[in-house]
C-alpha cells in the first residue's frame, strides 16, 4: 500500500456519517462529531447524503451502485476533508468510487478528488489533527476486544490507527483473541446470501471474543457490531459492542462532567 500524505489539519471537515449510523446507530456519528469539534473544527452535515453504493457494488451491480454513489459526488463541494465513522465505506469511496466511472473522465476525477480527502475516522483523528486523548483518570478500568473490519483491515490500512488510539486510554486493556483478524460473517449482502457459513463465522468470532473474559468489542463499523452484537444475545453471551467513536468520547469524558454516559 503507497505511503499516504498527509496535509496539515483544517479548520473545516464534513461528516459522511453512512446509512447505518444513520439509520441504527445514530449515536456514534454524534459522537463522533463531538471528537471532531472538541479538536476546534467545524463540521458540516449535508442533509442530503444517504449510501456509499457498496452494498449494490459488492453484489455486482455496478449500475445501481454508479447511481447511489453520483447522487453524493455533488455533496461536498469545498475542499474540505469528508470523515467517515467505516472503514468499509470510507474504503469504498476511495478505492471503488472512481473505478465506477472509469468510463466518464470528468465524473471519474471528480470521484477521485473525492475518494483522496475521505478519511477513515480513526486515521484522521490521528494522522491528520495528530489527536492527543485526554488522560482521564476518574473512569473505571476496562478491558476490551478491538474488531476491525476486513475492508478496514485490508483497503484503509487503518486497524494500526484503532489500536493506537485504544492503547493510549488510561485504565483500558486491550486483548487480542484468537479469531482477531478473522470476518465477522457479515460482509453486506454475504450474510443474506449465505446465512448458514455467516452464522457460523460469527459464533466463532463471539466465542474467541468471550474467551478473552472480555465483555466488550468496539469497532468503528457498525455492520461488524450489529452482527456480533445480534449473534451475542442470540447465545446469551455476555458481550456488549460499542462504536470507536463512542467509546473513545465515553473513555476520554470524566465521569464529574457528566457527559460520559454509553451509547
Amino acid at each position: 500500500m503507497k505511503e499516504r500524505q498527509y496535509p496539515a489539519a483544517p479548520r473545516d471537515v464534513y461528516l459522511f456519517a453512512t446509512c447505518l449510523v444513520d439509520l441504527f446507530v445514530p449515536q456514534a456519528g454524534l459522537d463522533a462529531v463531538k471528537l471532531l469539534e472538541r479538536e476546534g473544527l467545524t463540521v458540516h452535515f449535508p442533509r442530503a447524503q444517504s449510501c456509499c453504493g457498496q452494498p449494490a457494488y459488492s453484489s455486482g451491480n455496478p449500475e445501481q451502485a454508479r447511481s447511489v454513489a453520483r447522487a453524493q459526488l455533488d455533496l461536498f463541494v469545498n475542499p474540505w476533508p469528508v470523515i467517515v465513522p467505516s472503514g468499509s465505506c470510507a474504503g469504498m469511496m476511495r478505492h471503488h468510487w472512481p473505478r465506477l466511472f472509469a468510463d466518464e473522465p470528468v465524473t471519474a476525477a471528480k470521484a477521485s478528488e473525492l475518494g483522496e480527502r475521505t478519511y477513515e475516522l480513526s486515521e484522521f483523528l490521528l494522522r491528520v489533527l495528530h489527536v492527543t486523548l485526554p488522560a482521564v483518570t476518574d473512569a473505571p478500568s476496562e478491558r476490551i476486544v478491538l474488531h476491525t473490519s476486513c475492508a478496514a483491515r485490508r483497503e484503509m490500512g487503518t486497524r494500526a490507527h484503532g489500536i493506537e488510539l485504544v492503547d493510549a486510554l488510561p485504565g483500558v486493556t486491550r486483548v487480542e483473541h484468537e479469531r482477531e483478524s478473522e470476518c465477522c460473517g457479515f460482509g453486506g449482502t454475504f450474510s443474506l446470501k449465505h446465512p448458514d457459513i455467516s452464522g457460523a463465522m460469527v459464533r466463532d468470532k463471539v466465542a474467541s471474543a468471550c474467551a478473552t473474559g472480555c465483555e466488550r468489542v468496539v469497532s468503528a463499523d457498525c455492520g461488524c457490531l450489529l452482527n456480533i452484537g445480534h449473534a451475542a444475545r442470540r447465545q446469551g453471551a455476555p458481550l456488549q459492542v460499542e462504536h470507536l467513536a463512542s467509546f473513545l468520547w465515553r473513555r476520554t469524558q470524566s465521569a464529574a462532567s457528566g457527559d460520559g454516559g454509553e451509547a
